[in-house]
């Protein structure tokens, strides 16, 4: 049995039960729920025996939380770019073909004790989280909690939206701002993105391609995608929502998540980093442009 942590009820401890005393007392566990979970799964034990949340508590018990007996996990082993890691978080390249996590044996999630260290918090997980998700077909940053306190902290940033994601994609057509808004709801649901072209090239297939930066202002699903599409400008190799734009065969979609920004959730600092845009990006931008001054 694996003793995750140990408390000592000090004296004058006035009564009370289990589920309310020990609230807090355990790192990784910082919620009532939670707490419930782990008496109800067994986890918690006063002076080595099994406790249940009607349990009274009395001066100078031994209250211990224990690791379940779970089998290891199994490993993938896919090397995965690290960009930045300590004992609470990391940032890794995800690379486009592989999902964030789900039922298949072949995810980031089932990759990263083949990547990261583990961590010597006393609130480490046993296998690390991502805490958001990118597309499958995405490529670029994703956050990983490696404790339950980063978990917490950053899932809570990315719901009041005080974390900066900055996107780059290849588009169909030539927009007729060089920046601006969309604001178009999904499913009902506040949507909005901010978008800035970068770079414009003639093309021989779609006329134009534009490559431009994006930053979500809120989180849906497929939300860039949808949006580029609604405005007509659908992203190169979007499968899902080309309108009948041409497709190149093989090549993947043409999104990546390129920057990121947060605060640490244990120090404080604003934490920042930035990659290029997969190389395909300026090659195919440079292909359609040369193919076009050939024909004129």
């Amino acid at each position: 049995m694996h003793i995750l942590h140990s408390h000592l009820v000090p004296v004058n401890i006035q009564e009370i039960r289990l589920s309310d005393y020990a609230i807090g007392i355990f790192p990784q566990i910082p919620s009532r729920k939670g707490l419930k979970k782990a008496i109800k799964n067994g986890q918690v034990y006063i002076n080595d025996t099994k406790a249940n949340t009607g349990t009274w508590v009395e001066t100078g018990q031994k209250i211990e939380l224990v690791a379940l007996d779970k089998k290891p996990p199994k490993i993938y082993q896919l090397d995965l770019p690290v960009i930045y890691e300590d004992d609470q978080l990391a940032v890794i390249h995800k690379p486009a073909g592989i999902i964030v996590s789900g039922n298949q044996f072949h995810t980031i999630q089932n990759a990263l004790l083949h990547n990261l260290r583990v961590s010597k918090a006393v609130d480490a997980f046993q296998l690390p989280r991502p805490v958001h998700r990118l597309d499958h077909a995405t490529s670029g940053l994703l956050l990983i909690a490696k404790t339950t306190a980063a978990n917490i902290y950053l899932s809570q940033q990315f719901k009041i939206k005080t974390i900066q994601k900055r996107y780059q994609a290849i588009v169909i057509g030539q927009l007729a701002q060089s920046a601006g808004f969309i604001n178009q709801p999904i499913e009902t649901k506040e949507a909005m993105t901010k978008y800035e072209v970068i770079q414009t090239v003639p093309s021989l297939k779609t006329g134009h391609l534009s490559l431009l930066n994006l930053s979500p202002l809120t989180g849906r699903t497929h939300q860039l995608r949808i949006h580029l599409a609604g405005l007509g400008h659908p992203i190169l190799g979007d499968k899902l929502y080309h309108n009948d734009a041409p497709l190149l065969k093989g090549k993947g979609l043409f999104l990546a998540a390129v920057e990121l920004t947060f605060e640490h959730p244990i120090s404080g600092n604003k934490m920042n980093f930035n990659i290029t845009a997969p190389a395909k990006f300026a090659y195919r931008l440079a292909q359609e442009k040369r193919r076009w001054m050939i024909q004129n």
